[in-house]
């Protein structure tokens, strides 16, 4: 499991009515983390169990029974999706399959999540993984997302009955608006101001003497005033990955890919510049690659290389192939050699 790896799903899969537990929700996005952008479908993904007991945060390692009831409850939540006259109901997995000994556990997601977690165009958001796996409150997580798939606006506002219904928290004590704005509104707006990369302010929009609506106001906290020296670090961890952010977009100027699929090929490589640059002067010395971003990733992980016996070979790539020196090629374009 890396928490670097992107969460991605449509926006109407984060606004959709559903309750899950910490635990539950633990699970199903770090499994969504592990979906790649060329994925046509799902496939089994395999965990190991001790992995799963350190993100549900069971310090008695010896509780491995644990991990089976968890994933057999998640497996009965279903939730539905409505669109226009249209509502399909869903279960979140299709299967949860263990083997006595092994140590491992292998999910499946339900297909029909298919259209609101693969091949998205419009309409959805991307985060870290590790912005949610710190984050103690089941609505926290809930309130993260919803506040980042608005966070291009700046500003959102709904009304407390709709945001009521979204986190399934519109029955018993959370009707009475104090709780609800305390036990979940306040709470996540300190967690995420603490915990993520983002954090917000809100505004009571009443009608009459009756809170009706909530505007929200959005911030990264890349902006948030430097005030102790753990903020100064964490701050400076992240404008320098943005800078090699901009240098995967750089090295692969002439695809003109966008910044998030910079940061999937970046995260694919953990970081690992020159092994994205080696990758990429691969990929120019071959043909038939379709969907450069997918082939990259693919490279990076099975270490493609550009003789046989030095790595894995894919189909385009059974021979000796030419290879570049990126920076020698770079400087001759620039006219930096004759300097």
């Amino acid at each position: 499991m890396n928490d670097n790896y992107l969460v991605t799903k449509s926006n109407t899969l984060i606004t959709s009515n559903y309750d899950l537990s910490l635990e539950e929700q633990r699970i199903i996005l770090t499994l969504a983390s592990t979906v790649q952008p060329d994925d046509e479908d799902f496939k089994p993904y395999n965990f190991k169990i001790s992995d799963f007991i350190k993100l549900l945060g069971i310090e008695d390692k010896s509780k491995y029974s644990v991990i089976p009831k968890v994933t057999k409850e998640l497996m009965k939540k279903v939730f539905e999706i409505e669109n226009g006259k249209k509502i399909t109901q869903i279960a979140w997995l299709s299967s949860a399959e263990y083997e006595k000994g092994s140590g491992m556990v292998e999910l499946e997601f339900s297909p029909k999540l298919k259209p609101f977690m693969l091949g998205l165009k419009e309409f959805y958001t991307s985060y870290r993984l590790k912005n949610i796996l710190e984050l103690k409150g089941k609505y926290s997580i809930r309130m993260y997302e919803i506040i980042k798939s608005n966070e291009f606006k700046k500003i959102a506002e709904i009304t407390v009955d709709e945001l009521r219904k979204i986190l399934k928290a519109d029955k018993g004590s959370y009707l009475v608006y104090q709780n609800f704005k305390n036990r979940i509104i306040i709470q996540a707006q300190n967690e995420l101001r603490k915990k993520t990369d983002i954090n917000f302010d809100f505004e009571e929009i009443k009608t009459g003497r009756k809170v009706t609506s909530l505007k929200f106001y959005i911030h990264s906290n890349k902006a948030k005033p430097i005030d102790n020296t753990m903020m100064i670090e964490e701050v400076c961890a992240t404008v320098s990955e943005d800078e090699n952010i901009n240098k995967v977009i750089y090295i692969m100027k002439a695809e003109d890919i966008k910044e998030l699929d910079a940061i999937k090929i970046y995260n694919a490589a953990n970081g690992d510049i020159e092994k994205i640059q080696e990758k990429y002067n691969l990929s120019k010395s071959m043909t038939g690659i379709k969907n450069i971003v997918g082939w990259m990733i693919k490279a990076i992980q099975e270490d493609y290389h550009a003789s046989k016996g030095k790595g894995k070979i894919d189909n385009f790539n059974n021979f000796d192939q030419r290879t570049y020196d990126f920076k020698d090629l770079e400087n001759k374009l620039l006219g930096w050699d004759n300097e």
